[in-house]
Parts: C-alpha cells; sequence; structure tokens
C-alpha cells in the first residue's frame, strides 16, 4: 500500500512540474495554455513512465466541481442579468438544437447506428469555455463579452449532462424510437432534475452567506466553500438532479454577496484560492486529456466518419447561435454581430464531453466510435479554434487597445521621453559635464514642450473621462499594492507586529476592494 501511495504522490509531483514548466513556456510564446497542456499530454501518452487513467469520476467528481465553483464565483450579477436571455437560449435551445443537427446529418450518411449518433450527439452538445475566456483576460475583450461565453457554457454544461444521461437511459432500454409518452416523461424529468439542482444551490448559497457574514477567518470560510462547492454537486447527483447547477447557482450567490458578507481581506484570499484551484484542476485535466487521446487508423469509413462529425458539430453551432441570437433580439435582449462571431468560434469541445463519452456503459457496441468522435471533435476545437480565436477576437475589435488608447500612449510617451532628456541633461548641467551657455539655450525648449505635452494630456483625459479612470484606477490599484507589500517587509524585518502589520493590510485591502468595485468615485488613496 505504501508503494502504491508513494508511486501516486510522485505522479502527482511529476504532473505539477509539468504544470509549472508549461505555464512558463507560455508566458513566452503565444500559445493558448491549455492547448499547450493537451499537446504536452499527447506527447506524454507515447512514454510509460506517467501513466494516469482519466476516467468520467476523475472529471465529474474531482475536477468539475471547483471548475463550476470558481467560474460562478466571478459571474456578475448586474451584467448577467444584461445577458440572461441569450444565455437561456443557448443552454436550452442551443443544446436540443445541437443533438437535433447532429444526430440528424450522422444518421442521413448512413454511417452510424441511430442508438450511437444519438448519444454522441447529446454529449458533444457540452462548450468548455476555459481556453477562450483565459484569452479574454489577456486580450482585454468586454466583460460582457466574456460573461456571455462564460455563463452560457456553464448553464450549457448542466442541461447537456441531464440531456444525455435521459438519452442514454432511453437508449439503452428501449429497442425502438421514443413514443410522444416517453418525450413527455423526458421533459418532465428534465425540469425537475434542472429546477431540483438550482433548489439545492439555491438553499447552500443562502446557508453559506448566513455564515459567512457571521464569521471573520478566512481559514474557515475557505473551508465553507470548499464544503458548498463539492457538498452541494454531490448533494445533487445524490437524489439525481443536477449537480452542475447546483454548484453555479451556490457560487453565484456567494460571489455576488462577498463584498457584504466578508471581509475585504477575506474575501481575496477566498478568491485567490479558488483561482490557483480552477488553475490546477484545468491544468491537470487537459495534460490528461492529451495523455487519453488515441490514434485510429483513418480507414475511409472512419475518415468520413469524423468529417460529417467535425461539419455537423460546426453547423449546429451556427444555426444555434446565429438562430437564437435573432429570437433573443426580438425578444428586446440583442447579441452585437461581433459577439455571436465569437460565441460560434468560441465554441470549445472539452473535459465534459469527453467525461460523459467514457462513462458510457463498456458493454455498448458503438462505444469506441463515440470515443474516438469525441476525442477528435475535442482535439479540433482546441488545436485550430482556439489558437485562432485571439486573431478573430482582433479582426473584431474586441481585443488589444482602442484607438483612444493608443493616442493616449502616444502622447504619454512623448511625455516621458522629453522629461527623460530635460532630467539627463539638467543632471549633467549641474555636473558640469554641460556648457551654461547651451544649456540656458536648450532649458527653455524642453520645458516648453513638456509643459506643451501635459496640458495636452490633460485635455485628452478630459475628452475621455472612461479611458482617464482606468489610467487613474490602474494606478491607485499600483499604488495600494506596492503600499501592502511594504507593509509585509516592514512586519518581516520586525518594525511592526503583527498585530498592527493585519490591520494596515486590512484598511488597504477595504480600498482594494472599494477601488474594485467603484474605480469612478473612488476618493484619492491617503496611505502614506
Amino acid at each position: 500500500m505504501s508503494g502504491d501511495l508513494l508511486a501516486l504522490e510522485l505522479t502527482f509531483v511529476e504532473l505539477l512540474l509539468l504544470v509549472f514548466v508549461v505555464a512558463m513556456v507560455v508566458h513566452r510564446i503565444r500559445v493558448p495554455y491549455t492547448v499547450a497542456l493537451v499537446l504536452v499530454g499527447l506527447a506524454l501518452s507515447f512514454q510509460q513512465a506517467i501513466q494516469v487513467e482519466l476516467t468520467p469520476e476523475i472529471i465529474l467528481l474531482l475536477f468539475l466541481p471547483p471548475l463550476v465553483f470558481e467560474a460562478a464565483l466571478h459571474i456578475d450579477y448586474p451584467t448577467f442579468r444584461k445577458v440572461l436571455t441569450p444565455v437561456l437560449l443557448l443552454a436550452v435551445f442551443g443544446v436540443l438544437i445541437t443533438v437535433g443537427i447532429v444526430y440528424g446529418l450522422l444518421q442521413s450518411t448512413g454511417l452510424l447506428d441511430w442508438r450511437a449518433a444519438l448519444i454522441f450527439a447529446s454529449l458533444i452538445a457540452a462548450t468548455d469555455p476555459v481556453a477562450v475566456v483565459s484569452l479574454f483576460k489577456v486580450l482585454g475583450a468586454p466583460r460582457r463579452l466574456a460573461t456571455l461565453v462564460e455563463s452560457e457554457s456553464l448553464f450549457n454544461d448542466a442541461t447537456t449532462i441531464v440531456t444525455f444521461h435521459l438519452v442514454l437511459a432511453a437508449t439503452l432500454s428501449h429497442g425502438g424510437a421514443e413514443t410522444g409518452r416517453d418525450f413527455l416523461q423526458a421533459v418532465q424529468q428534465f425540469l425537475l432534475v434542472s429546477l431540483g439542482g438550482m433548489g439545492i444551490g439555491v438553499v447552500a448559497g443562502v446557508l453559506a452567506n448566513h455564515i459567512f457574514a457571521r464569521v471573520d477567518d478566512h481559514l474557515i470560510e475557505i473551508t465553507l466553500s470548499t464544503i458548498i462547492a463539492y457538498g452541494s454537486y454531490l448533494l445533487a447527483e445524490q437524489f439525481h438532479l443536477s449537480g452542475v447547477l447546483a454548484v453555479v447557482f451556490a457560487g453565484m450567490l456567494i460571489g455576488n454577496r462577498s463584498d457584504r458578507n466578508m471581509s475585504p481581506t477575506t474575501r481575496m484570499v477566498l478568491m485567490n484560492f479558488w483561482e490557483y484551484i480552477a488553475f490546477l484542476a484545468n491544468s491537470l485535466v487537459f495534460i490528461l486529456i492529451g495523455m487519453e487521446v488515441v490514434f485510429p487508423r483513418l480507414e475511409g469509413h472512419l475518415l468520413a466518419l469524423l468529417a460529417v462529425a467535425l461539419a455537423a458539430v460546426l453547423l449546429s453551432r451556427a444555426v444555434a447561435v446565429y438562430g437564437l441570437s435573432l429570437v433573443s433580439r426580438v425578444l428586446r435582449n440583442r447579441v452585437p454581430i461581433p459577439y455571436q462571431h465569437v460565441l460560434f468560434w468560441g465554441g470549445l469541445r472539452g473535459a465534459v464531453s469527453l467525461a460523459l463519452a467514457l462513462s458510457i456503459p463498456r458493454s455498448f457496441a458503438g462505444r469506441e466510435t463515440i470515443l474516438t468522435l469525441t476525442f477528435a471533435v475535442v482535439f479540433f476545437t482546441l488545436l485550430v479554434q482556439a489558437t485562432t480565436i485571439s486573431a478573430l477576437l482582433r479582426r473584431l475589435g474586441l481585443a488589444g487597445p482602442t484607438e483612444e488608447q493608443l493616442a493616449y500612449e502616444r502622447i504619454h510617451a512623448r511625455l516621458l521621453a522629453v522629461r527623460a532628456a530635460y532630467n539627463r541633461l539638467e543632471k549633467e548641467y549641474q555636473q558640469g559635464m554641460v556648457d551654461p551657455a547651451a544649456w540656458k539655450a536648450i532649458e527653455p525648449e524642453l520645458n516648453a514642450r513638456i509643459q506643451a505635452l501635459k496640458q495636452e494630456l490633460e485635455a485628452f483625459a478630459a475628452a475621455h473621462p472612461d479611458l482617464a479612470v482606468k489610467i487613474t484606477t490602474s494606478l491607485r490599484r499600483e499604488a495600494l499594492i506596492t503600499q501592502r507589500a511594504a507593509i509585509l517587509d516592514l512586519n518581516r524585518e520586525g518594525v511592526i507586529s503583527d498585530e498592527v502589520a493585519r490591520e494596515l493590510m486590512a484598511e488597504i485591502d477595504a480600498e482594494l476592494d472599494e477601488l474594485r468595485r467603484r474605480p469612478a468615485s473612488y476618493p484619492v488613496t491617503k496611505h502614506a
């Protein structure tokens, strides 16, 4: 037993080392982090030193709850409310459209048995936004777009899992197509599973917030959040309800009330904790996905089946996104055309689809074919769509600095350059290295240039108040973080006591939290 535990611990450390190395390398190259992890996992699949079997239990019970919980914590309710209509349309009707189109195309070709086609169609509807949303943060994409993509994926995963289990149960238990009565029962069960999961999530979130409001200890509160993340999922699944929806609603309730129920320091520690847990879970699951890839012999029949499956997935996503966006517009919640393009091309497939495919009973005749199709679609979306989404964002004007930001940077850079020249020449003049007559001739010119650029910068900021707020907020945040680091140094050096250090850091954390919530009205920092 001790040898098995040692081997497991060694494997875990080796995987962590790979995660560390890949993260360091990705900082220097323009490749999505998750794509790099899958490629590393693919390379590992050819060796025997590190062997880990990716099972549906590992994904659905170990990795999925923290990933969903961390994402739900960061969903801002006011922003979410603005995109609620398209999110619900895509998460419910989008899944049904995907299942219908993928099943229909696979069936029309006659390349796949109807049972296998229906099961594959029901599991491939799950989207994975991890690679896309991480790029959103780097490229500075609009917050509404990020919320739309992430929220749609969270609810999409929940409805896909429920739909898959209903389809799998019906397919394995019936010899023919479902009757109208079966369909009605399926709808009723879908509503029961979904609403029941939501109810458990709401109750768990309300109870957790009630406790958070009465406890001020970040270790206790992090422990409680972990219990909620895993406990709400397991409780819902125990009653055959939607565990994903339970975690989503619990996480959203906790995240949107955290500024009221937690101290600023606790909130920052909790968010950092879950950010790391999500980073770790994502890293491990994508490495394991790469390690599980099996390259089949691409014979004529299988090659044609793969082509049809990929085409069906892309076509169904296009119909769902563009068609339901029209419906959302009729319902007075318009999704901008550029956002629709990102939703379509950013509809990646990932861990959830693989977990569902792996959970198909081994006795099912078409299991291996479904696994091959699922791996192919996941691999294609990660290697092709994830690597080109940044170019699409830039092409649509949804990434990178705006024209106003570039204009500001030009003025600011000119001002910094002239100031650097002025300071250097002034220093050389004071050291006697510059001819006094020449300095007296140049100094007024440089000074006049500095004053002119300062006035131009002030006028630009006045004409673009939103940009000015962003720049000022960034500078204030940097000042507060620097002060916090200085207090930690003073505490380590013994200049101030632990009690004073905690008190001062709590004050700064409160200002950082206020700056996050209301950047435009935030007062000038008064710390020394």
